[in-house]
């Protein structure tokens, strides 16, 4: 039970009828779930608006409405209006839950790439050093020994909130959290102290119906974090750099190859093995070291410089910051897996156009024999990305094996027919092989001393999505498979 005047007290709005006094039950903002005694939070969505519905929430036990216009309530029911309900259901719910993010140090990352990377490596760095993390983002909510897989990058403000109590109850002394642009847009993250925000860069994305209605806004809504932190740390190179941290009101430290950044990387050398793809380079500025990372790329650079830069914050000695880089993994993301001496094998997210030519130009800087990608395009979704995605594949792998990812509810055959038409526009050499484990067996089969293999599209999924229904499978499961049995053989 909460009082009703604890929960209002650093919101703005006006009590348009019925009583404002005593407790409520439960905060709400899903009509399916309304509970006797309830405050209830009127949300607006694509589909479905619950300003439409307040009779039937009230008659379901609502004893506190909040609504952004006027709404019918029957006598008895206080209806309460506000600007923006989304930004009140941000500030209710952290009020409802006594304000977890207080006991916390709590640091954003936002950025069109680099987010999911960045966090587990401030994770991994802060744990090393002896902190305890929870985490929240694009894979999964981590609280304590809790891995809770993730519906959205940056949660609905109520469940945001509950896991940071949950966090804190748990005692953790940050939380490190992916910050997309649609939860700036949509308050998701209002009223959070941030401690840091972080800028890994920007591109263009997320552009079109239901998400930001030009590049403009996206930036804009990026830009949102650097007016809620106390500090930010930003990627100085990249072109947009201006336009996100236009109007900042916060501390700004800045990172990247460029002369004047506070954590500047120089001396980049990349780094091959059997096994292993890294990059090693010298760190200078606020601080002077040697660092070496278990991820390839230059791209992974700007990530581990943004995580140094926080855990200076946190006094993290040198020792610890270089040992944990090295050995700091994200699932799907660039992830080796150790199948053999003689070539690489890794698994990534890769899903679209521009992250899939992304990595395939990182994965060709360290010239391999052969640079094999293997991918599908999932089902009802645009068909420019399978053409898209054929081209980048044809043009920058040495060998493409098309296969399936998760076909819903189209035939993968014809999905792997429209990648074949972007293939057709390069003279990419491919093979068509549609199922997934069996397109894993023929790489590993196959592979050759020297070449990187990559497996793109599913990352850290662990299921195929087919005519409805959610099969598991993790490409993990499928190597081990695969090896077992041709060991077997």
């Amino acid at each position: 039970m909460k009082q009703i005047s604890e929960l209002l007290r650093e919101l703005t709005y006006r009590v348009a009828s019925g009583p404002l006094e005593g407790e409520i039950s439960a905060l709400v903002y899903d009509s399916r779930k309304v509970t006797a005694g309830c405050m209830f939070v009127c949300i607006r969505g694509a589909a479905y608006d619950s300003h439409e519905h307040t009779e039937e929430i009230a008659a379901a036990g609502a004893k506190v409405i909040v609504a952004e216009r006027p709404v019918k309530v029957p006598e008895g029911t206080a209806l309460v209006l506000v600007e923006d309900s989304r930004y009140a259901l941000a500030l209710l719910s952290a009020a409802y839950f006594d304000h977890p993010a207080r006991r916390m140090k709590v640091i954003g990352v936002t950025g069109t790439k680099g987010k999911t990377t960045t966090t587990f490596m401030i994770k991994g760095i802060l744990e090393h050093a002896g902190y305890k993390v929870g985490l929240m983002g694009t894979i999964e909510t981590i609280i304590g020994d809790r891995h809770i897989p993730a519906n959205n990058t940056t949660p609905e403000s109520y469940l945001i909130q509950q896991y940071f109590a949950q966090m804190a109850d748990e005692g953790c002394q940050v939380c490190v959290m992916e910050v997309s642009s649609q939860g700036l847009m949509m308050h998701r993250t209002a009223g959070i102290p941030f401690e840091i925000g972080i800028f890994t860069n920007l591109a263009p994305d997320h552009i079109g119906p239901n998400e930001h209605a030009s590049f403009e806004e996206y930036a804009a809504c990026k830009g949102m974090l650097f007016r809620q932190c106390r500090l930010g740390i930003a990627n100085m190179d990249d072109e947009h750099f201006g336009m996100v941290l236009e109007g900042h009101t916060c501390k700004l430290e800045t990172i990247g190859f460029s002369e004047g950044a506070d954590y500047r990387a120089d001396h980049v050398e990349l780094v091959g093995r059997p096994g292993y793809l890294g990059v090693r380079y010298r760190l200078s500025g606020r601080l002077s070291m040697d660092v070496e990372i278990d991820v390839p790329g230059r791209f992974s650079v700007y990530n581990s410089l943004a995580a140094i830069a926080v855990c200076e914050h946190f006094k993290v000695s040198e020792e610890d910051l270089k040992a944990a880089l090295k050995v700091v993994k994200t699932k799907g993301r660039i992830e080796m897996i150790r199948v053999s001496d003689d070539f690489i094998l890794m698994i990534d997210y890769a899903h679209n156009a521009m992250s899939l030519e992304s990595l395939l130009t990182t994965l060709r800087e360290y010239a391999p024999k052969r640079l094999v990608c293997v991918f599908g395009c999932g089902g009802n979704r645009s068909k420019l990305r399978r053409y898209e995605m054929g081209e980048v594949s044809g043009r920058l792998a040495d060998l493409t094996v098309i296969t399936s990812d998760n076909p819903r509810f189209e035939e993968p055959q014809a999905i792997i027919d429209d990648i074949k038409l972007g293939m057709a526009k390069t003279d990419g050499k491919y093979v068509e092989i549609c199922d997934r484990k069996e397109a894993i067996r023929y790489v590993i089969e196959n592979g050759q001393p020297g070449d990187v293999i990559v497996l793109a599209g599913k990352g850290h999924e662990d299921y195929q999505e087919i005519k409805g229904v959610k099969y598991p499978m993790d490409e993990r499961v499928l190597i081990q498979e695969v090896l077992k049995e041709l060991a077997e053989r």
